[in-house]
């Protein structure tokens, strides 16, 4: 059947070869829709972003860019501001008939933690094509922060479709209409929109920006930080907030959203661009987000930068769109806390690393 592959059928990919990788694969690394990617030991700073081309092979590319290698076995800092080329431990023999994408995991783009996925003969990030047999590369930006990483670190995830799985508005206002996907009115236009909350119910917190002079964050180091040495609060009592430019900002949508255990979405953008901000796209919604034992949905967290001028954005103001995918089967295990999902049930919540 078309659609994403689910956990059962990971399992498979791995056991057959398709997927494979050294050291082997992990159970915590396969997740209800997708498949954590982990890093490798070396890291390659760069000059400067790159991809393979037709053709070519990362391999071959890399004298032309490389400034110096790194051994990440007993931990090293990735710097802010600079652009680093890992090696993943996973590699792929898809067949005809199997495409996959990647994205960053959701901790990784709150930390504004530029992950995207680069191959041999790419000629765009985080796609791979039907047949793509090779080895598979993270390039790493840390934008915020500076961060300190090891081998087996898991930054980005894979996710395998067969065939076409995106819904169409008028499927995706059939689901609704059988199982609601917001509470209220939902706008559903190339998917279903979402807006940013500016008026909380509770108090008037509404945010947070990234302090621009951090200390280095250990991803493994979970709770360990306070957030106030990384970010600074902001609060708003008239629905506004303006954006500055270059700021990386933490905010959150109006509508709780649920993802029904027999789909899975994805966050794009509403436009390209919006105004003078850009709202980063981070993870996959795995099937049973929003769902599970809180039943009533869950908030999106939005990673927002703004760009050239300053920018007003306002309560209920459409900042982005959730693509609903069919999957090819029903996940063995769904998104929520029996598999230790870090944000289900969330609202307005920083990385996990921050107490």
């Amino acid at each position: 059947m078309n659609g994403v592959l689910p956990d059962s059928e990971i399992r498979n990919l791995i056991d057959t070869g398709v997927i494979s990788a050294e050291p082997a694969i992990i159970p915590e690394q396969i997740q209800p829709a997708s498949l954590d990617l982990r890093l490798g030991t070396t890291a390659y700073r760069l000059r400067a972003s790159f991809l393979a081309g037709r053709g070519k092979r990362i391999t071959d590319r890399l004298a032309d860019f490389q400034m110096h290698q790194m051994d990440l076995s007993n931990g090293a800092v990735l710097e802010r501001g600079c652009v680093y080329l890992v090696p993943l431990m996973e590699r792929l023999r898809l067949p005809q008939g199997l495409a996959a994408v990647a994205n960053a995991k959701s901790s990784t783009g709150r930390l504004d933690l530029l992950t995207r996925l680069v191959t041999d003969d790419g000629t765009e990030f985080d796609r791979l094509p039907e047949g793509y047999d090779g080895p598979l590369y993270a390039e790493i930006c840390p934008r915020s922060f500076s961060v300190l990483v090891r081998p087996g670190m898991r930054l980005n995830q894979l996710r395998l479709r067969r065939g076409q799985a995106v819904l169409s508005d008028q499927e995706l206002r059939s689901l609704n209409d059988r199982e609601p996907l917001v509470e209220g009115d939902a706008l559903i236009d190339h998917g279903l929109g979402f807006s940013v909350d500016l008026r909380p119910t509770t108090g008037d917190l509404v945010g947070y920006r990234a302090r621009p002079h951090s200390g280095v964050i250990d991803l493994d180091r979970i709770g360990a930080y306070p957030a106030a040495d990384f970010w600074d609060e902001l609060h708003s009592t008239d629905g506004r907030l303006i954006l500055d430019p270059g700021a990386f900002y933490i905010l959150v949508s109006r509508e709780s959203v649920a993802i029904p255990a027999d789909f899975a979405a994805e966050m794009a953008p509403y436009l390209a661009m919006v105004g003078e901000f850009r709202v980063h796209y981070a993870g996959f919604f795995d099937p049973g987000f929003g769902i599970g034992a809180f039943g009533t949905g869950a908030r999106g967290v939005l990673e927002v930068r703004c760009h050239e001028a300053p920018f007003v954005l306002e309560h209920g103001q459409v900042v982005g769109r959730l693509v609903y995918e069919r999957m090819a089967a029903r996940p063995q295990r769904l998104y929520g806390a029996d598999i230790k999902s870090n944000y289900q049930g969330q609202g307005l919540k920083l990385a996990k690393q921050f107490a």
